[in-house]
């Protein structure tokens, strides 16, 4: 079966500190974050080391000024786009500190930008640090942290800025982000994704490099972290077996283009 030309999977990864258990009133260090971190990206490296994938890494400027040299690499085969210049402390002046400094340590122009747990960005000053796309919507309703049923499914523009929400089902609108990947069958999160890119010729999907390393120590709730590490991996690589003959594998900002 020859792959679909004008299908595309854009797989994406926020590349940042491991600090979630501090949303839980749990500790961890700045150290044990960024290490946490680092090991997931170190985990990951064989699936973005594959000749077929080219993916986006919405990296925090934080994290790549701790691992230079590894954004560096990756930036040679990947997009690196911002993810903030924190992960957990967020200032308008971060939007172009971030973009500066990930420009500086990956040699790439930065075009691309994701709020970090995709909260609310003030739209026109991302366009005035000089970003082209924004990928801060999740066009769905989770409880307790977002409610963006009345913004577009797919690519919109807002305020001349482009935004690309992550994916969601046609119809329902089920989230097809890194907790559904983990708590929905696989087959049935596999029929979700292959209608989606097959109603929207696109399928935007992302994960955090710490999800692949072992995390069931931290006291998180069992919905944030099972399954983790080497089953979640393994899942992952079922996922672009599954996927290579139904699209390709790009960066966002390919694609955009």
């Amino acid at each position: 079966m020859m792959q679909h030309p004008s299908r595309y999977i854009l797989l994406s990864f926020d590349v940042e500190e491991f600090d979630m258990p501090l949303e839980y009133g749990i500790p961890i260090d700045p150290a044990t974050q960024m290490e946490m971190g680092k090991a997931g990206l170190d985990a990951i490296l064989p699936v973005l080391n594959e000749e077929e994938i080219t993916a986006t890494l919405f990296t925090t400027a934080n994290f790549a000024m701790h691992y230079p040299d590894a954004i560096r690499a990756l930036a040679a085969k990947h997009e690196i786009a911002s993810h903030s210049f924190y992960h957990s402390n967020f200032s308008n002046e971060h939007l172009l500190e971030s973009k500066q400094q990930l420009e500086q340590i990956s040699g790439q122009s930065v075009v691309g930008f994701r709020m970090p747990r995709m909260r609310a960005v003030d739209i026109e000053e991302v366009k005035k640090a000089g970003y082209r796309y924004d990928s801060s919507i999740n066009p769905t309703w989770i409880p307790g942290r977002y409610n963006h049923l009345n913004l577009p499914r797919t690519i919109y523009t807002d305020q001349e800025l482009t935004r690309l929400p992550t994916s969601v089902s046609p119809h329902l609108r089920i989230p097809l982000f890194w907790l559904s990947f983990k708590n929905f069958p696989y087959p049935f999160f596999k029929t979700l994704v292959k209608q989606t890119l097959r109603k929207d010729g696109y399928v935007c999907l992302y994960f955090h490099p710490w999800e692949f390393v072992d995390i069931s120590h931290y006291g998180l709730p069992a919905y944030t972290r099972k399954p983790c590490g080497a089953p979640l991996l393994e899942r992952l690589w079922q996922l672009i077996k599954d996927f290579r003959e139904e699209g390709e594998f790009i960066a966002i900002r390919d694609y955009l283009q």
